[in-house]
């Protein structure tokens, strides 16, 4: 089977995911995991589905063709395989009030030291007393196994007193 990564964006409205999954039932592909949002009125999604060798071009004719029904999909083949090197899979919880830049300086900080962001699930949400906007974000990482982790935690907990948030990293169960 050859793995396929998606990316779906389109005005959102019943029958989009139904739209996908037909094109790859109908190749005989198999829906792996995926991510779909609504935000701000559009439907948003990343995809991994697998299709038979055999099937793979004319699938991607087919999700292409869903841009006449509404649906922008952008799909590539995807190899899959063994990392290389050993590492540590951690998740890393941030919550504090919001304001721009959050993403970014955590972000590069973690791409400094290289830590890679596998999966990263953000949020604003009105604080309970003040109303004022927290920002809250829930990330899955790999940290490499060479990487001193007391130092990636004390440079983390430095850049979030800077940024006046609380931070969390900790080894994945």
């Amino acid at each position: 089977m050859t793995d396929l990564v998606l990316t779906l964006l389109g005005p959102d409205r019943p029958g989009l995911v139904e739209l996908v999954a037909g094109v790859i039932a109908a190749h005989g592909g198999n829906w792996l995991e995926s991510r779909m949002s609504h935000l701000a009125g559009k439907f948003a999604g990343i995809l991994r589905a697998e299709v038979p060798p055999d099937r793979v071009s004319a699938a991607l004719v087919a999700l292409a063709a869903l841009e006449s029904r509404g649906l922008k999909v952008i799909a590539e083949t995807a190899r899959t395989g063994d990392r290389a090197g050993a590492e540590r899979s951690m998740n890393l919880e941030l919550v504090g009030l919001d304001r721009p830049g959050i993403v970014r300086e955590i972000s590069q900080l973690l791409a400094a030291s290289g830590v890679n962001v596998e999966d990263l699930v953000t949020n604003r949400t009105s604080a309970p007393m003040s109303g004022d906007m927290l920002f809250e974000a829930r990330a899955h990482v790999r940290v490499p196994a060479d990487i001193d982790l007391s130092s990636l935690r004390a440079s983390l907990e430095r850049l979030a007193s800077d940024l006046v948030v609380e931070v969390k990293l900790e080894e994945r169960r």
